[in-house]
C-alpha cells in the first residue's frame, strides 16, 4: 500500500511535468502534445477584403471600391490621463489605443517606460475598432468623415473629452459619430446618429466590430498560454470563446440573436469590447476577412434601427472598452465583462481566490505580500487536512525501520510480505493512503491559484521588495528559484525514504527537476511556492514534534 500511495503521487507529479512541457512547446511555437489545433494563420475562405454587414441581417457585402474610398484620410490623436486614442477620419475608426498607465517592457515600470499599445494598424499588426451604417451604399467604416474641430488633449480639471466626426451623405444617409472620453476610464462612449437626407424612407442598421489579425497578445510567460481571439457574451450561453481557425472553417459556435451582452477581443492581460445597451436586439457575427497572406478576423454586432423617414434621424449609443483585465473594474462596466479574464476550467475556484487576494492586497498595499498572506490563509484553511497527512507520514516514518526489516526478511515470499505489511498497518492503525488523499484534495486549489497569479494584470510590473520589481517576470538574479529549490529538497528530506533504493533516488531527482523549471517562472509564482514550502516544513516539524517523532533528514545513497 505504501507503494500505491507513492505511485499515485508520482503519477500526479509526472502529469504536472508533462503539462508544463506541453506549455513550453506551445510557447516556443511548437504544436501541442495533446489535440494540436490547426495553424491560426490558415488562409480564410475566399471573401471580399474589408467586408461589413449588409443591410440584411446575416448577410455581407463588400466595402466601397478603392476609387470610391480614394479620398485622403488623416489620423488624429486624443489624449486623456489613461488613454491615447488615434482615430482615422476614414470611418472615424479607432486605429490605435495606447494604455498610458501600462508599460510595454516587463521587469518593472519606470518613468521612461514605453506606454503599451493595445490596438494599432500598420504593416506588421492590425487590431482596430470600427462601426458604421451597414451596406455598401452607406456611410460605413470606409466613408471619409470630417472632424469637427475641438480639444485633442484633456486639460487639468477637465473630466471629459469629446471628438465628433460627420460624414457626407452616402446613399442618402449621413452618419455623425461622437466619441466621449472620460478621465480615469478605459471606456469610451460612442454615439451614432444617422440622418436621412434623401427624399424617401431608408432602412438603417448600425454595426460595431473589432478586427484583428491572428497574432497573440502580451504573454511572455513560459509554460503558459492564454486564449487570444474573439468572444461573445449573452445571457443564454454566457461567455463563448471563438478560435480563429473555427472562424476560417466556418465552425464558430456562438449565440447570434440576443438582446444583451457584448462582443470582445481577448488576449493575455488586456481586452477590448463593444457594449451595446441591454434590451436592444442585435445579431452577433464573426467572419474571416483580409487575404491569404494577411488574414483578419472580425467579431461584432448588428442592430436594426428600422426605417427612417425623410428629414428624420435615429441614434444608437454604444460603449467601447479598451484596457486591462482588472476584474474588479470590469464587473462595474457590464455584466459578465470580467469573464474576458481567462481562468480556463478552474474559474469556479479561481474567482473566489482572486477575490480573497484582492481583499488582502487592499490591506497590505503590496501584491507580493498579498501572495504571501494568501498562502498563509490557504494553509490555515487546509490545516486539518494537512495535519492528517503529516500524522500519517510521521507514523509511516516511525514504522519504516520495521517495514524495511520485514521486507528484507520476506523478500522471497511476496504474498506473505504483503500480508505481514497489512497486519502491521492494522495493528498500528496506519492508513498508507492517509498522506496522499489530503494532498490530492488540495491540488485543484493550487492549480486555480496558479492561474490567478498568471492571469492577473495586477501582477504585471508590480514590485514586491528589493530586486523583485515585476511579479509577472522571472527573478533576474535567480535568488527566489534557488531558495525554492532548497526548500523543496529540504521538504523532501523530511519524508520517509521508500525501501527501494531506485525509488528513493527518483524521489529526490524528480523534485529537483521540477525546481529547475521554476528558474523561468514568474517571481510571483515562485514566491507563492517558497511560502507554501516554508509553511509546510514548519507544520510538518510541529506535528512530528507533538507525536514524539524525531526530526531527521532522510538522504538516499547515490553511490
Amino acid at each position: 500500500m505504501t507503494d500505491i500511495r507513492r505511485s499515485l503521487l508520482w503519477v500526479v507529479f509526472g502529469l504536472s511535468l508533462v503539462m508544463l512541457w506541453d506549455r513550453w512547446q506551445i510557447h516556443n511555437g511548437q504544436p501541442a502534445l495533446f489535440f494540436p489545433s490547426a495553424p491560426a494563420a490558415k488562409a480564410p475562405a475566399a471573401q471580399t477584403p474589408g467586408e461589413v454587414p449588409d443591410a440584411k441581417l446575416g448577410g455581407a457585402s463588400s466595402v466601397p471600391t478603392a476609387s470610391e474610398a480614394a479620398q485622403a484620410s488623416q489620423r488624429i490623436e486624443f489624449t486623456t490621463d489613461v488613454l491615447k486614442l488615434t482615430i482615422d477620419t476614414e470611418g472615424a475608426s479607432v486605429v490605435q489605443s495606447v494604455l498610458r498607465k501600462h508599460a510595454t517592457e516587463l521587469g518593472g515600470a519606470h518613468e521612461n517606460s514605453t506606454p503599451l499599445v493595445l490596438m494599432q494598424k500598420n504593416a506588421q499588426h492590425t487590431y482596430v475598432a470600427q462601426s458604421g451604417v451597414a451596406g455598401q451604399e452607406a456611410p460605413n467604416h470606409k466613408a471619409i468623415m470630417a472632424w469637427q474641430q475641438g480639444d485633442v488633449a484633456m486639460a487639468d480639471g477637465q473630466d471629459t473629452l469629446v471628438a465628433k466626426f460627420a460624414s457626407a451623405p452616402v446613399g442618402g444617409l449621413q452618419l455623425i459619430k461622437t466619441y466621449t472620453l472620460r478621465r480615469g476610464s478605459y471606456v469610451v462612449d460612442v454615439k451614432h446618429e444617422v440622418a436621412n437626407a434623401s427624399g424617401e424612407a431608408k432602412p438603417v442598421q448600425i454595426y460595431t466590430q473589432l478586427v484583428r489579425d491572428h497574432q497573440t497578445g502580451d504573454s511572455s510567460t513560459p509554460f503558459y498560454t492564454t486564449f487570444t481571439g474573439p468572444a461573445v457574451y449573452t445571457d443564454a450561453a454566457k461567455f463563448q470563446k471563438i478560435k480563429f481557425e473555427d472562424i476560417t472553417d466556418k465552425k464558430a459556435d456562438f449565440v447570434a440573436q440576443a438582446n444583451e451582452g457584448y462582443v470582445a477581443m481577448v488576449q493575455h492581460y488586456f481586452a477590448s469590447a463593444w457594449l451595446v445597451a441591454q434590451g436592444i436586439a442585435r445579431e452577433n457575427f464573426v467572419r474571416a476577412l483580409g487575404s491569404a497572406a494577411q488574414p483578419l478576423y472580425a467579431v461584432g454586432s448588428l442592430v436594426d434601427l428600422g426605417s427612417v423617414a425623410p428629414g428624420a434621424s435615429v441614434s444608437l449609443d454604444a460603449r467601447l472598452f479598451m484596457g486591462p483585465q482588472e476584474e474588479k473594474v470590469l464587473e462595474t462596466i457590464a455584466p459578465g465583462l470580467e469573464l474576458v479574464k481567462d481562468y480556463g476550467w478552474v474559474t469556479i475556484l479561481a474567482k473566489p481566490l482572486y477575490w480573497l487576494l484582492e481583499k488582502i492586497h487592499a490591506f497590505s498595499g503590496n501584491w507580493g505580500w498579498a501572495i504571501v498572506l494568501l498562502v498563509v490563509v490557504i494553509k490555515a484553511a487546509f490545516y486539518w487536512l494537512n495535519a492528517q497527512a503529516y500524522r500519517s507520514m510521521a507514523k509511516m516514518k516511525a514504522l519504516n525501520p520495521r517495514i524495511t526489516e520485514m521486507r528484507a526478511r520476506l523478500k522471497d515470499n511476496p504474498q506473505q510480505m504483503q500480508q505481514e505489511m497489512m497486519r502491521i498497518y492494522r495493528e498500528e492503525k496506519v492508513n498508507p493512503l492517509g498522506g496522499c488523499l489530503p494532498i490530492m484534495i488540495q491540488i485543484p486549489v493550487f492549480i486555480a491559484l496558479y492561474w490567478v497569479l498568471l492571469s492577473s494584470v495586477e501582477m504585471r510590473n508590480a514590485p514586491w521588495a528589493l530586486w523583485i520589481t515585476d511579479l509577472s517576470s522571472k527573478d533576474p538574479w535567480y535568488v527566489l528559484p534557488v531558495i525554492m529549490t532548497v526548500t523543496t529538497l529540504f521538504q523532501t528530506a523530511l519524508n520517509p525514504l521508500p525501501p527501494d533504493p531506485l525509488q528513493a533516488k527518483l524521489m529526490w531527482l524528480m523534485p529537483l527537476a521540477f525546481s529547475v523549471l521554476f528558474f523561468q517562472f514568474p517571481a510571483g509564482l515562485v514566491l507563492y511556492w517558497i511560502t507554501n514550502n516554508t509553511l509546510t516544513i514548519i507544520q510538518q516539524w510541529h506535528i512530528n514534534h507533538r507525536m514524539g517523532v524525531k526530526l531527521k533528514l532522510n538522504m538516499p545513497k547515490f553511490r
